[in-house]
């Protein structure tokens, strides 16, 4: 039993700046400024008082998702933070912190991100300060579950990750040595264009470091999926599978205060048209269906990696 509102829409325009966070050698970011803040955030309340809402049609403990979603959008004025998660665990405390009948909360939002645009400057282009475009490739994702205590709200669960993240590596990639049967129509690739599309999620060891308050114990969106186009290029994989897990190894190892990393990758791979001179190729859209691939991994994975 919960209810809640969603697709709410919330931009802020000069929030506090991400500084501080430690930096890796797959990526080359190290802030963000948060000129421009967007978020698409879910809202869902539970609690006993909710039932007479759905077994009586007794309203008066309801608290109607339109009052929902101007709360959020009101709270996002107040937050001095820098993170999805930071603003989540905010809006879902003053939540419970308003509300009684509201036993527990889940906080989730997708970023909508915004790309800073150049312009001339006095030698060179430079960033505008002040004209942003709205980007659709990959954006962050945040997950905050409250529940009430003693002391006042705590995380009771919590998931930060990076979606849509959408690849292609024209070369340096196979798939072969697969079940070969009576079903089997795919030809082995030796090397093939590889296309795919990749979700990455983490939880923390410390759901604590989730919020960004500690920047360097924070884990940005950005430097795992710049972790993930590395290890792409880097690696020579047989399998979507065997890049997934080179890359969730690659992210424990640099970030040692998370305890699991997961995946759903998709494949997209082209299908070869024309073979042409050298490593040229034609090549054109998969037929539906497609495949796809599910994975998570924990620092038991890195230690049995460098036994």
């Amino acid at each position: 039993m919960n209810y809640g509102k969603e697709k709410i829409a919330v931009y802020r325009t000069y929030a506090s700046s991400l500084e501080g966070v430690r930096t890796i050698p797959e990526s080359s970011f190290d802030g963000r400024d948060n000129t421009l803040f967007g978020l698409d955030v879910r809202v869902q309340v539970d609690g006993e008082a909710f039932l007479p809402s759905f077994s009586e049609g007794d309203n008066s403990m309801v608290v109607a998702t339109d009052s929902m979603k101007n709360f959020v959008l009101h709270q996002a004025g107040e937050y001095d933070g820098a993170t999805i998660e930071g603003f989540l665990e905010f809006v879902g405390s003053q939540f419970l912190d308003t509300y009684s009948q509201m036993e527990s909360i889940q906080m989730s939002a997708d970023e909508i991100p915004f790309e800073e645009r150049d312009v001339p400057g006095e030698n060179d282009f430079e960033d505008s300060g002040l004209v942003f475009r709205q980007s659709h490739n990959e954006s962050a994702f945040g997950e905050i579950y409250l529940d009430r205590s003693e002391d006042g709200p705590v995380i009771a669960d919590h998931i930060s990750g990076v979606t849509d993240i959408e690849l292609v590596k024209v070369k340096g990639s196979s798939f072969t040595d697969y079940v070969q049967d009576e079903y089997t129509t795919l030809p082995e690739r030796e090397d093939r264009a590889l296309h795919i599309t990749l979700d990455i999620f983490w939880t923390y060891a410390e759901s604590a470091d989730a919020l960004g308050t500690d920047p360097e114990r924070y884990v940005p969106a950005e430097q795992v999926r710049d972790i993930a186009q590395v290890v792409f290029h880097e690696v020579d994989s047989n399998s979507i599978q065997d890049l997934i897990y080179q890359i969730g190894l690659r992210v424990l190892e640099r970030f040692p205060q998370l305890e699991s990393v997961s995946f759903e990758a998709n494949n997209r791979t082209w299908i070869q048209e024309r073979d042409l001179d050298g490593d040229a190729k034609v090549l054109k859209e998969p037929p539906r269906p497609t495949g796809f691939q599910q994975f998570s991994m924990d620092h038991s994975d890195l230690e049995e990696m460098s036994e």
